[in-house]
């Protein structure tokens, strides 16, 4: 038997990045009921919530779902860890808070491709609307919404002076990589609120949870939605060891992410038909689309030993360094803990054969080997260059009818020639700037990978011996018309009545940077959409 959760007008699963902004929306109307699952725990974790605290919540299980692909042909036989938010807030609980759009060279291919309603004027407003923009309104921000965004609190004499080399090798400076085109090098916009993290969860959740026709319930992983033919009337999910039944009069809608949603999908029956024979699923709804088109941005770091000037790295090297950090961020909200690691970002073209920037390199005043070790005991600063448009495509399949069970995340990283080609463009153009005049007073030395890896193959084969991911999977559940889409324009799964999926899996391609502004901008629009689809239909 399964104990009754009750009956909702719309039940969201997923308090991420848009489930909270969907909560917060259709929970406006007094006269809908919302229910919303969160399969993680509360963020009462402290380190959430303190922006150098994202080292004590990546790969925490109190705060991460600690996935991790397959091994990797393209990462010379590596898996890696797939980090995803399992908390109220879900990834904006647990990223690094760089604000970034993507180009309108984004949106407008999604519109190309035949999605009414996404191209860059679409879609600005929706990001504006939630936005409480630090400089005040304008033409491309907004003011007074949920969603604080700051610019920098601290900067680094090394941080400062990569932003006057990038310029000398022709990335200009600018002051909003925010306003469609992002090519240029800035101190990166963070979703912060006077030097505390700014999640999902705490600019759009917290502030209605005394709305007597919200419910948020935690700890409630889905096990399966529940069908009547082709129309989602609720879904099942646990509760401990306790299975429950909640039960939709309108619509369920997936936001739990490029993971979640497609794996809950398949094991509710709606999926490649042969991969849920397989697992012992009855198919209820052909659809081959899910969980295909799996991309992310592939992250290389490089490291680079410095003089005459103070690193992060001293800081948090030294007891005093420490101590002296606290003081400022629990006296006054600010210095290094008040801010994100990555407080440089760039966007430039790998080659000039490129319309539009292709590389983000992103900028920290500290370096370590990978991520859970120690700092390096010298001043250094990391350069993480990225391809932000990989044509690497992998997926996510179930390995069971369970979905307590991981699914198989494979990726197929570094798989094109294209992404091959692109990789090793991407360190030689990180050298070139290092080798600026701007940074000549620092004597930059090649740490990671040094000076000895020269050729392309050597280059290529350093990319796939240290490359990660920067957290950014989107696209199994992907937008579209044709027979491998799995949501229309509206977000409406392809052959089911009252079923959405609203968060970054419904990306057709990857947006050009940082993926947390999109994929809370989904969670705006889908809002829109399902309360005009409702009052049309009322």
């Amino acid at each position: 038997m399964s104990a009754d959760a009750g009956t909702y007008d719309y039940i969201i699963v997923g308090a991420g990045s848009a489930g909270c902004v969907l909560a917060n929306r259709l929970s406006a109307d007094p006269n809908a009921s919302v229910l919303l699952l969160e399969a993680g725990g509360k963020d009462d974790f402290f380190w959430i919530h303190v922006p150098l605290g994202i080292f004590r919540t990546l790969g925490n299980p109190r705060t991460d779902w600690c996935y991790s692909s397959e091994a990797e042909a393209g990462l010379n036989g590596r898996a890696i860890a797939i980090p995803r938010g399992r908390v109220l807030g879900g990834s904006s609980s647990i990223n690094g808070m760089v604000y970034i759009r993507g180009q309108s060279r984004d949106y407008d291919h999604w519109r190309q491709l035949g999605n009414r309603g996404w191209s860059w004027d679409d879609v600005l407003p929706h990001f504006k609307r939630h936005e409480d923009f630090y400089d005040g309104a304008n033409e491309w921000h907004g003011a007074g919404g949920e969603l604080r965004i700051e610019g920098p609190r601290v900067r680094w004499e090394i941080l400062d002076a990569f932003v006057e080399a990038a310029a000398q090798r022709g990335i200009p400076k600018v002051a909003d990589l925010n306003c469609g085109d992002n090519e240029g090098v800035a101190y990166a916009h963070m979703t912060t609120r006077r030097g505390v993290r700014a999640s999902a969860a705490r600019a759009f959740l917290h502030p209605v949870m005394h709305r007597k026709n919200l419910r948020v319930v935690t700890g409630a992983q889905v096990k399966s939605l529940r069908l009547d033919g082709k129309r989602v009337t609720g879904v099942e999910f646990w509760q401990g060891d306790e299975v429950c039944v909640a039960q939709s009069r309108r619509e369920v809608v997936l936001s739990a992410g490029s993971v979640g949603s497609p794996q809950l999908l398949q094991v509710s029956g709606i999926g490649p038909g042969a991969l849920l024979r397989e697992h012992g699923i009855a198919v209820r709804h052909e659809l081959p689309g899910v969980g295909d088109n799996l991309q992310d941005h592939l992250m290389l770091r490089m490291i680079f030993r410095i003089s005459n000037a103070k690193s992060l790295n001293q800081v948090l090297g030294s007891r005093l360094g420490r101590f002296l950090m606290g003081v400022k961020y629990f006296g006054f909200k600010r210095g290094p803990m008040s801010t994100i690691p990555a407080q440089i970002s760039a966007f430039t073209r790998s080659d000039r054969s490129r319309d539009t920037p292709n590389v983000q390199m992103q900028v920290s005043a500290l370096s370590f080997d990978k991520y859970g070790d120690p700092v390096h005991d010298f001043p250094a600063f990391t350069l993480s260059c990225v391809n932000v448009r990989p044509t690497s495509r992998g997926h996510v399949r179930i390995k069971s009818a369970d979905s307590r069970q991981h699914p198989v995340l494979r990726h197929n990283y570094l798989s094109t020639v294209d992404d091959q080609t692109v990789a090793v463009e991407i360190v030689r153009l990180a050298r070139h700037i290092a080798a600026a005049p701007a940074l000549a007073r620092f004597s930059p030395r090649e740490y990671k990978p040094g000076t000895g890896v020269q050729s392309d193959a050597d280059l290529l084969s350093f990319a796939r011996d240290i490359s990660t991911t920067v957290f950014h999977p989107v696209g199994t559940c992907r937008m579209g018309q044709d027979d491998m889409a799995v949501v229309d324009d509206r977000l409406r799964v392809r052959g089911i009545v009252g079923l959405r999926v609203a968060d970054a899996s419904i990306m057709p391609t990857l947006t050009s940077g940082n993926t947390n502004a999109p994929a809370i901008m989904i969670g705006e629009k889908a809002a829109d959409m399902i309360r005009d689809d409702a009052k049309a239909t009322a």
